[in-house]
């Protein structure tokens, strides 16, 4: 329909609809605000339901944004938050919140100032998104967008696998590599690269890490309540620090300070990191051997085996007996002093090597994609190609856990929205 050689560009202002490639939270959050202002919308989303990876989030509960100030949030992208700085202010945490309760979402802020759903059910964001898209009169096709045309250097079209889709604008919100069951194949990167776009790596953050430590495969399906994990590098710093849960598996660790973790360790060929677990961090190390010092007298003819028992979960007892050296049968009251210090250290930094981390198929979050350099930071618009929008995972940002990755979404598709909108009013005239 339109292309290399395809006349005028006047040609192509019949039946023209701003299109949006990916029904997740970009996706919707910019068909919401290109409609609002009067534009035309279609969105492409070949999944069965609208917003499918949002309602796995949070552990369906659906972490919908972090209720702090925009420094913080920024505090809170490691890359390339410089960017999305014009985005967040415009459309805020307070903004967030105060759309999603102003379409039917009740929020509930929670430690950590992580905000959800007063229900607790990632449905009913999605669901609220899509009643707003239909009473604006966005179209929702059920196609996969294979291609985008242009001609003479603006988008003019997306083919898909059912048809092509006359376009004053296309927004590309099609989320990076991870979760691909929900979706997220990567088609944003090549139809971006198919007209010049670089694409940096994609890699998986906020994912599992490996260990090649056999302790984790004898420890697997064990979950740590209430420790504090560290994580350094190579030169000692270090990089991460929180306090939380974690889960040991039969490849490494994963759980929620894991996956926090797995954030702040980057560049893996350049740097190699190791982390500490106080399991213990409510005590001191003097509070802690005082405590040690109680349980072996108190424990004296017992078995180190038992007295351990009394500190630990049972299938870390075999794994810190070995650690240690010691004999599970061996009597508390044999325990030397050196001995006893060692255990110390071990409750309060039990290392564990990491060699790197899951598939990026296995994260949560897609680190790399679209070089922002090559996006208008206040439009979201290319730099290459008048009229291509992105918004959201697609572009080389992401963001620690806490609701910081979904405000990015909420804030590009916001921008990306609005820009598209006046895009197709200006090219009107």
């Amino acid at each position: 329909m339109c292309g290399p050689g395809m006349g005028s560009l006047g040609m192509r202002k019949m039946n023209k609809e701003i299109v949006i490639i990916g029904g997740g939270a970009a996706g919707m959050m910019a068909a919401i605000a290109a409609a609002e202002r009067g534009a035309a919308v279609r969105l492409l989303e070949p999944n069965e339901r609208l917003g499918k990876k949002l309602n796995i989030t949070g552990k369906g509960r659906c972490n919908v944004t972090n209720n702090c100030p925009v420094e913080e949030l920024m505090a809170h992208i490691p890359r390339n938050g410089k960017f999305l700085y014009s985005a967040l202010t415009r459309f805020t945490s307070a903004d967030a919140m105060a759309f999603l309760e102003g379409i039917g979402v009740p929020l509930k802020t929670e430690r950590g100032n992580r905000v959800f759903p007063v229900s607790d059910c990632a449905f009913d964001v999605s669901g609220a998104l899509k009643r707003r898209m239909e009473k604006l009169g966005v179209r929702w096709e059920h196609d996969r967008a294979v291609s985008l045309l242009t001609e003479e250097g603006v988008v003019c079209a997306v083919q898909g696998e059912k048809k092509e889709y006359p376009a004053a604008a296309v927004i590309l919100a099609t989320g990076g590599v991870s979760y691909p069951g929900t979706g997220s194949t990567g088609d944003g990167y090549r139809m971006a690269a198919q007209l010049g776009h670089t694409i940096v790596e994609p890699h998986g953050s906020l994912v599992p890490l490996v260990s090649d430590d056999p302790c984790c495969g004898q420890m697997q399906g064990l979950a740590l309540k209430n420790v504090q994990l560290s994580a350094r590098n190579e030169k000692g710093k270090t990089v991460f620090s929180e306090f939380g849960e974690m889960l040991f598996t039969h490849f490494g660790v994963s759980g929620p300070l894991v996956l926090s973790a797995s954030a702040h360790l980057r560049d893996w060929g350049k740097h190699s990191y190791r982390l500490s677990i106080d399991l213990k961090p409510a005590l001191s190390e003097e509070k802690l051997e005082e405590r040690l010092l109680r349980e072996l007298r108190e424990q004296s003819n017992r078995n180190m085996e038992n007295v351990l028992s009394s500190l630990l979960p049972h299938s870390m007892v075999p794994v810190m007996c070995r650690r240690l050296g010691l004999s599970p049968e061996l009597k508390a009251n044999s325990l030397k002093k050196e001995q006893r210090r060692a255990l110390l250290q071990e409750l309060k930094h039990f290392g564990l090597s990491v060699t790197g981390p899951r598939p990026v198929a296995e994260a949560i979050v897609t680190s790399g994609g679209i070089k922002v350099g090559e996006v208008n930071p206040n439009s979201m618009e290319s730099k290459k190609v008048r009229g291509l929008f992105f918004a959201g995972e697609i572009l080389d940002v992401d963001a620690y856990t806490g609701g910081f990755n979904l405000q990015i979404a909420w804030a590009t598709g916001r921008a990306a929205g609005i820009a598209a909108a006046e895009t197709e009013g200006e090219r009107e005239l």
